[in-house]
């Protein structure tokens, strides 16, 4: 009996210590959790299911649990929790950890383990969990051995509040708490109060708040002082997702009459507020010399992470006389090229609205940005129109025309490699309001189908990806949560078989070898894997076949599977061919290098 005794006892502590940090996850905010089947994780798996305020989403592979996680907190903007049991299964979490700190995406990271006693002498599933994830975390917390004193229950319901304080603190990003576990590991509520005490009316154990980074009004006038005298001005974004933001830069651009430079992850290409001033063709326009000499800023003014276009970034590592200075917003160094001459540590949308508010009315655009818009709009045309002349659809045909097929609020998810070089490339501005998402942080294309689709699972709209085909074979297991969950979202497939931005670099000049080690075809029929996860699917040979499915895809349930076939050697002349249409176009126009 004594021995009973204490197995209960143990299982109430255990109730009263977890079930306090599950309910104050959700008092500090928490609605979402993605679990993967485990022993040692249950006292988690069972008390966050139990939360009347906190959803579960049980995934079996935890490698697309945590991606799928990190997509649905990129789209919430909020933290959603992780959680696996012991051993190499929370090691799987470390792709989806590495991504969440590049791109400033708030996770939170639960790993379940044995118990101190169990370690490190043989026993089954246990390795060293302690600061698992290294730098890739924000924090990584040992969490104590569960019991229901005061103190410990004052203690877990703070972890929990810190926890997610630190997830969404600038940088934001991921958090991670190793909880061990002994057995008994089902825990049993004593149906009694515990010596718990909780805030009253739902508030957090401990509430936390920040205060925005602003400029004083001295140094914000200065900068509007400086701005306002530049007359070749440039703005440069790249990608960030406040809301805000397009809206703001645009005011700024056109008080001061500067073009600005829009990476499509900036938002600001289909923010909804047309702009002339909203520059699309920039990877072209600074690739052909005598057009990028023409163009040369003496002002550079950055927002955002990092751009997609080397060919941009290259630009502005070429620029001697200009003055090139960064807003950080708490999201961390950004500059590569090396080349910023001064950082602004402030909030970007308040430093935007402070500097139009003492700037005021819209200046018209100088000899400088009429020949930015110029120039971009005679690269446009001409890439459309080659685009237009080809009789099939092709990898860049894809990326040009979604903008015809989505609808007003539309969320396009990008996949890395080629997909969001074309989408930089192609994709030009729309006058409707359209969603970006990819990960960028760490740019890999493994974990892009499950953080697609946990961004689908957030979404009120409809959701299309567009993914490579090594990209998509790097996640198919990722594809079990459309059935699991019942999510919607179209899956584009541009399949070249193999990896299609290799043909691109110098690696494809090396004959020998080349296909076994960067071509890399797979040889898979796509329709089996629809058909394995219950997908719709379609193969469009024809550009009105693919316009007509992917919009009956986005009128139906479930995930549809646009599957668009391709060739690598033809997918780079396709684009040799663009290039060298634009610049012929460009070639006809003459810039005058000394306008002001």
């Amino acid at each position: 009996m004594g021995a009973e005794r204490q197995e209960l006892a143990a299982q109430r502590a255990l109730h009263a210590f977890v079930s306090a940090f599950v309910d104050e996850l959700a008092r500090s905010g928490v609605r979402n959790a993605c679990l993967c089947p485990g022993s040692r994780s249950t006292p988690l798996a069972l008390l966050l299911r139990k939360h009347p305020d906190i959803k579960v989403w049980v995934h079996i592979d935890e490698r697309s649990a945590g991606f799928f996680g990190l997509g649905m907190a990129k789209v919430l903007r909020e933290p959603v929790a992780i959680v696996s049991t012991s051993g190499t299964a929370a090691l799987n979490f470390a792709p989806a950890v590495v991504e969440a700190r590049y791109a400033r995406v708030p996770l939170l990271v639960f790993t379940a383990d044995r118990p101190p006693e169990l370690r490190d002498v043989g026993a089954n599933q246990t390795i060293d969990q302690t600061r698992l994830f290294g730098v890739h975390v924000k924090a990584s917390i040992e969490v104590p051995l569960p019991e229901a004193s005061k103190e410990a229950l004052r203690y877990v319901r703070m972890l929990a509040c810190r926890a997610v304080a630190e997830a969404r603190s600038k940088p934001l990003g991921a958090v991670h708490l190793n909880f061990p576990f002994r057995e008994p590991l089902v825990p049993i509520d004593s149906g009694s109060s515990t010596q718990d005490s909780p805030r009253e009316d739902y508030r957090p154990y401990v509430t936390t708040s920040q205060a925005p980074g602003q400029l004083t009004q001295d140094a914000l006038k200065g900068l509007a002082a400086e701005l306002g005298e530049t007359q070749r001005g440039l703005i440069v974004c790249g990608p960030q997702d406040d809301p805000g933001f397009p809206s703001a830069v645009i005011d700024l651009a056109e008080a001061l009459g500067f073009p600005i430079l829009c990476d499509p992850l900036s938002q600001v290409r289909s923010s909804g507020h047309a702009c002339p001033l909203a520059i699309d063709t920039y990877d072209t326009l600074l690739g052909h010399e005598r057009t990028a000499l023409s163009l040369a800023p003496s002002f550079v003014l950055r927002f955002g992470a990092t751009p997609t276009s080397k060919t941009l970034l290259s630009y502005l590592q070429s620029l001697q006389g200009a003055r090139q200075t960064f807003v950080d917003g708490g999201e961390g160094w950004s500059d590569p090229g090396l080349r910023t001459s001064s950082v602004l540590q402030a909030h970007p949308r308040l430093l935007l609205e402070g500097l139009c508010r003492i700037l005021g009315q819209k200046a018209e655009p100088g000899g400088f940005a009429t020949r930015w818009i110029q120039a971009s709009l005679v690269a446009r045309g001409a890439l459309v129109a080659a685009l237009e002349a080809e009789p099939a659809p092709s990898e860049p045909w894809v990326l040009n025309t979604l903008p015809q097929a989505l609808p007003e609020g539309a969320t396009l998810f990008i996949g890395n490699s080629m997909p969001v070089r074309d989408l930089d490339a192609f994709f030009f501005s729309t006058p409707f309001r359209l969603r970006f998402l990819a990960n960028r942080g760490a740019s890999g294309i493994d974990g892009v189908v499950s953080s697609a689709l946990g961004a689908a699972a957030a979404l009120p709209g409809p959701l299309v990806l567009v993914v490579g085909d090594l990209s998509f074979y790097h996640d198919m297991n990722g594809l079990l949560a459309a059935k699991r969950h019942g999510l919607r979202a179209t899956v584009v497939l541009l399949n070249n078989d193999g990896g299609g931005i290799f043909s691109f670099l110098p690696q494809a000049k090396k004959a020998e070898h080349f296909e076994e080690l960067f071509g890399t075809p797979l040889g898979l029929d796509f329709c089996h894997v629809a058909s394995l996860y219950g997908l719709a699917y379609q193969k469009p040979a024809t550009k009105r076949a693919f316009m007509e499915g992917l919009k009956e895809s986005l009128l139906a349930p479930g995930v549809s599977l646009l599957e668009v076939s391709s060739n690598r050697d033809t997918n780079l002349r396709l684009h040799q061919k663009l290039s060298l249409a634009a610049i012929m176009a460009l070639e006809s126009c003459r810039w005058d290098t000394n306008l002001p």
